[in-house]
This record gives structure tokens, C-alpha cells and sequence, in this order.
């Protein structure tokens, strides 16, 4: 899987395939503990098989993306990558799909001035009142206790339906102790500078084409309410509300975001 170099031992790691003549391509934006992996299958093998093209990266700090130890990995910096990588690679007729906070930093960079034919926000809408900064402050603390194994069995309960607790709840919990990750991980320095990530951002400034799409079951940052105030400030979206989903659709529901990133596709 290629790199581009962002510098000395720094670099994002990422995979496209070009869309058929024409067509948009979709770039896949992670959330902060997330990897390029999670669209891979279902959800690109749908969009592709629909003739759209494909660019997946991770994040600096994910894996095989390397960081220098000294890099703060706050929105500027991964803004700043989002914006060179899509500029160096030149994806035909993008269209930005972030998830959770991918889908914030997507946001931005638009409003920086890349150009994108369409925006797709996945559980995305948010405002940070007190409880969420506990949240967020508190996903920070427990990644360095317990890494991601420990943050899973404590939040998937909260971020996921059902359906998707059902089917994998044995996978999680019988495993083998947790271990904590260090400071210098990456996965921890970019939860820690997420604390002070501004969500406060003009959505009216939006003018293109956008998706919201929410699970309902996310019991930790969907606030109906709150999504429906910021989806009424977007000039151009359109919202589908999922009941028996949560936070990770990639995961929860493949097919249908395969679908409707399809459908989204055609509208641009």
C-alpha cells in the first residue's frame, strides 16, 4: 500500500482506485481510532462495483501512517493532510464521507477551499456541551489505561444497536486482559487533542450537496434535537435516520451505506 511522504518518518498511509469515466470518487475519512480497513469489503466493494472510485488513508498516528513524536495531531494538522493528500492525488469529482469526527474534518476542509462535488456525514452532528467534553476527556484517559480493547467493552454497549451487540458481544468481553497504550501512541495523541477540537462551525457556509445519516441507537453522542438544528443550517441535505443502528455504520450497516453513498452519488 503506497505512502505519501509528509515529511522525515512521517506519512499517510492509503489506497485509491480511480472511478470509470466520469464518475465521482469517494474519500473515506476515519474516525480517530479508526483504519482505512473498516470501509474496505461491503461498503467499497458496493461503491465501486457502481463504477465509483475509491481513496481510503488513515490518519497520521493510525496505522502504518507514521507521526513524528513531537507533532501535535490536532483538526489543523489532519485538515492540512486531508487537503494535500486529495490535492496531490487528484481524485476525480470527489465526494468527502467521514465518520464521527472524520466527517468534522471533512467539513473543514471544505470550508478551507478544497473543492468536492458532495459531503457525507456519518453520525457526525454534534454540539459539546459538558457532558460530551466529559466523554471525550474520559475516551482519553480510558485508551491510555486499557487501549482500544478496554474503550470497546466499555462504549460499544453505548455506540452500537442491537443487532450488532447481539452478534458480537462474545467477541469482546472473553478476551485476554487489557493493555494500556502509551503517551507516545498514536491512537492516544489524537484523542488527546480531540478534547479541544472546535465543533462549532459555520454549516450554512456548506453550499454543496450533503448526506447526514444518523443511528438512532448511538446512545453517547446522538442528540436528536441538536441534529436536527444543524441539519436545518446545511442549504443542501438530505437525512436518513437508521433505528436500528448506532455510531459505527461501516460496521453496523454496510450494505446500506453501500446503498445509499450510491444513491448520494447520482444526486451530485
Amino acid at each position: 500500500m503506497p505512502l505519501l511522504t509528509l515529511g522525515p518518518d512521517e506519512g499517510l498511509r492509503y489506497e485509491y482506485q480511480p472511478p470509470a469515466e466520469g464518475r465521482p470518487t469517494v474519500v473515506y475519512i476515519n474516525a480517530l481510532t479508526g483504519s482505512l480497513e473498516a470501509w474496505n469489503g461491503v461498503v467499497e466493494g458496493g461503491c465501486r462495483q457502481a463504477g465509483l472510485g475509491s481513496l481510503r488513508y488513515n490518519l497520521r498516528g493510525q496505522d502504518h501512517s507514521p507521526v513524528a513524536a513531537e507533532r501535535s495531531l490536532d483538526q489543523q494538522l489532519i485538515v492540512a493532510d486531508l487537503v494535500r493528500l486529495i490535492t496531490e492525488l487528484a481524485p476525480p469529482r470527489p465526494i468527502l464521507c467521514g465518520l464521527s469526527i472524520g466527517g468534522l474534518f471533512a467539513a473543514q476542509a471544505i470550508l478551507a477551499g478544497l473543492p468536492a462535488e458532495g459531503l457525507v456525514l456519518l453520525n457526525t452532528l454534534r454540539q459539546i456541551g459538558p457532558r460530551l467534553h466529559w466523554v471525550n476527556q474520559a475516551l482519553a484517559r480510558v485508551i491510555g489505561l486499557g487501549g482500544t480493547r478496554l474503550l470497546a467493552d466499555l462504549y460499544l454497549p453505548l455506540l452500537t444497536g442491537e443487532p450488532f451487540q447481539a452478534d458480537n458481544q462474545a467477541d469482546f468481553l472473553a478476551r485476554a486482559p487489557y493493555q494500556g497504550l502509551s503517551s507516545a501512541h498514536g491512537y492516544t495523541r489524537l484523542m488527546t487533542a480531540a478534547v479541544e477540537t472546535d465543533w462549532d462551525l459555520p454549516w450554512e457556509e456548506l453550499s454543496l450537496p450533503t448526506l447526514v445519516v444518523s443511528g438512532l441507537q448511538d446512545r453517547v453522542f446522538f442528540d436528536a434535537p441538536v441534529v436536527a438544528r444543524l441539519c436545518a443550517r446545511l442549504p443542501k441535505v438530505t437525512r436518513l435516520d437508521w433505528e436500528d443502528a448506532g455510531h459505527l455504520l461501516p460496521l453496523e450497516k454496510p450494505q446500506a451505506l453501500a446503498t445509499a453513498l450510491v444513491d448520494f452519488a447520482k444526486m451530485t
